[in-house]
């Protein structure tokens, strides 16, 4: 309950700071933000897209973690593990892409070109989907939790391809990511703070919801193990 009350306080500060505070050529108080070329007041997206890419990478990558660990431990929960965090990817992916979309919308006057990014993210959630196509249509839980495990292993390591290097090496129209080549970082104090706050806030919004998947999975496995008269 605390936790949940925290986050709610801390989540909610984040957007009210994101989406109020106001965005000036030179700011001169603690409360502005400075504009940043190329993106104007639009720029207040990032506060919210950033935090669900980075997220989708994020669990992405601990698909894959715990997708090692059940072909090493062969353990029921470590699927579990891995598949949810498979789906949590997935859905910071579609709102990653969403809020794309929506940035698109107001600064191309579209909200799909099929630009490198939008591109490589729409290939990144046909395969995650798959992903979840591929447990669907297999019964046999062990050989399910095999298969899935191995293909989350092979999804990871071809996502940072589409994640970070096809949408570097073609033409893009999106702006220059935070993280450019000349290391800038076109924000001062306070609206650096409250991007970390964001994606603090998100990751942990993230682990509390994988938690709770985590633990209805594994209730639903223990009844119906209980059912079938297994130990666990």
């Amino acid at each position: 309950m605390g936790l949940r009350f925290f986050l709610g306080i801390w989540l909610t500060s984040v957007f009210t700071m994101a989406l109020s505070l106001p965005m000036v050529s030179q700011p001169v108080s603690w409360y502005q933000f400075p504009i940043i070329p190329g993106l104007e007041d639009k720029a207040r997206i990032l506060f919210f897209h950033v935090p669900c890419a980075w997220l989708s990478v994020l669990c992405f990558l601990a698909s894959m973690i715990f997708g090692i660990r059940y072909l090493r431990t062969k353990s029921p929960i470590d699927d579990i593990r891995s598949a949810s965090a498979a789906g949590l990817g997935l859905l910071f992916c579609i709102l990653a892409t969403a809020t794309g979309a929506i940035w698109a919308k107001f600064s191309w006057g579209t909200f799909w070109n099929w630009d490198p990014r939008q591109t490589s993210i729409f290939i990144l959630l046909l395969i995650y989907g798959a992903y979840f196509g591929l447990r669907t249509s297999i019964d046999i839980e062990e050989r399910r939790a095999t298969l899935s495990a191995v293909y989350a292993i092979i999804a990871a390591v071809i996502m940072p391809f589409f994640m970070f290097v096809m949408p570097r090496i073609l033409a893009s129209l999106h702006p220059e990511p935070l993280l450019n080549t000349r290391g800038e970082v076109h924000m001062n104090g306070t609206m650096l703070t409250v991007f970390l706050s964001s994606v603090a806030g998100f990751t942990a919004f993230c682990f509390w919801l994988w938690t709770i998947k985590v633990r209805l999975h594994r209730l639903e496995l223990s009844t119906v193990n209980q059912e079938a008269g297994i130990n666990v």
